[in-house]
Order: C-alpha cells, then structure tokens, then sequence
C-alpha cells in the first residue's frame, strides 16, 4: 500500500541563486562597514581627547587668573569670588545638552561679566601696576578664550552623510549575511544575529562619542572642580 506523497515545493530559481551571489560579496561589504567603523570610531575618539583638553586648558587658565589675582597691591577677595562663581555656573548651567554648545546661557554670561568687570576694574587701579595689570588682563581673557573653544567644540556633529553612508553599510552587511543563512538551521541564522548585534553596538558607540556634551559620555569637568574646591578652601590665599 502505497502512501500518498504531498506536493513537491521547488523554490525558483532566483531563490536558489541568492547565496551564489552573496557569498563573495560577504568580505567586501564586510571589509567596508568596517574601514568605515574603525575610520569614524578612532575619529570620534580622537575628539572626545580633544575636548577633555579643552577643559583642561581652561582650568589651566582659571588657575593663573586665580594666582595673578594674589599679586601685591591686587585686592584678591572680588577676582576669586566672581571667578569661583562664573566656574559654578559654567559647571551647573552650561556643561550638557543645547546650552553647552550654544553658549547663551543668562546665568553664565552675568557670571562672565562679573568676573570681566572684577579683573578690569582691579587692573585699572594706578597702584597695580602696568606690569600686574596686563597679567590679569591676560589671564582674563585665557579663560574667555578657552571657554570660546569649548562651546565651538561643544558644536560640533558628525557629518551627516558620514553617519548615512556608515549605516547603509551595516544594513548592507546585515541584509547579505541574512540571505546567507536563508533557509538555514537555527543554530546557523544566529550567525545574523550577532552580526546585527556588532553592528548596532558600533553604532551605538559612535553616536555615544560623537556627543560628549550631550550623549553617555559627558566630558569630565574634574579640572575646573578642582579650580572650584581650591578657591573655596583659599588655597590661593596660601590657607590650605
């Protein structure tokens, strides 16, 4: 007795071609999500080292005007506490997200003007000194200008068609090895899985460093805290 066979699927033959045509072309798309990964990565990375020197530099320069303020005849209370409360405000207003790169913050620019009026009006004094004098001045406009670095820096995006061009590539990549495995076993179609995952993370940490005033890695503002903790404490004033 002969049991009836079901229908025969045949799939076509487009279908059956579909792995002939992805295989070789596995190592270029992979070879370039990955240039184009590594590019961007080490890019962003470089920026984020970059920017955490900006602060630095402009702790650096919140500390000579710090100690140019303690020069003789220099009245050093007004300079440091403007100073101290421009460091403040600049740490609590204008260190994340829109205000960080667009710099109009009212609090910090009445800070900013404070201490711009504090240092001016102490280096106009005739018994200063022209030579003790200019040093505030210049010690001044240090800390002006680095925070004008770091709200240009602040400012910056990755390039759009970067970022397009690098996840077009992924999806590419994702797309290829899920026609790869097609019709595969389960064991074999997790190959995509952790393709996609590679993929996403990598992503996913480009846009995490590409925003380092406004993303999960925020840059550190450890340098002008430890301005901040100093004023407080009158390390300046030779009191610590």
């Amino acid at each position: 007795m002969r049991t009836p066979l079901g229908p025969v699927v045949k799939f076509p033959s487009s279908a059956r071609r579909v792995p002939q045509i992805a295989t070789p072309l596995m190592p270029t798309l992979g070879a370039a999500f990955a240039i184009f990964a590594a590019l961007t990565l080490a890019s962003e990375a470089g920026y984020l080292r970059a920017a955490e020197e900006l602060v630095s530099d402009e702790a650096a320069a919140a500390s000579r005007l710090a100690w140019a303020a303690t020069s003789p005849r220099v009245q050093s209370e007004p300079i440091h506490a403007a100073l101290l409360d421009y460091l403040q405000t600049t740490r609590a207003r204008e260190w994340e997200a829109a205000a960080a790169a667009s710099g109009d913050d009212p609090a910090t620019a009445h800070a900013i003007g404070r201490l711009e009026r504090s240092v001016r009006a102490e280096a106009a004094r005739p018994e200063v000194g022209t030579p003790t004098g200019t040093e505030l001045v210049v010690s001044l406009d240090g800390v002006t200008s680095s925070r004008r670095a770091r709200v240009a820096a602040a400012s910056r995006d990755v390039p759009a068609l970067y970022v397009v061009t690098l996840v077009v590539s992924g999806l590419a990549l994702i797309v290829n090895s899920g026609a790869l495995v097609f019709r595969s076993s389960l064991r074999t179609s997790l190959l995509i899985v952790g393709v996609a995952g590679v993929v996403g993370l990598s992503l996913a940490l480009l846009f995490a460093l590409s925003a380092p005033w406004s993303g999960p890695f925020i840059v550190s503002g450890h340098p002008l805290d430890a301005i901040i903790g100093d004023l407080k404490s009158g390390f300046f004033d030779g009191g610590a």
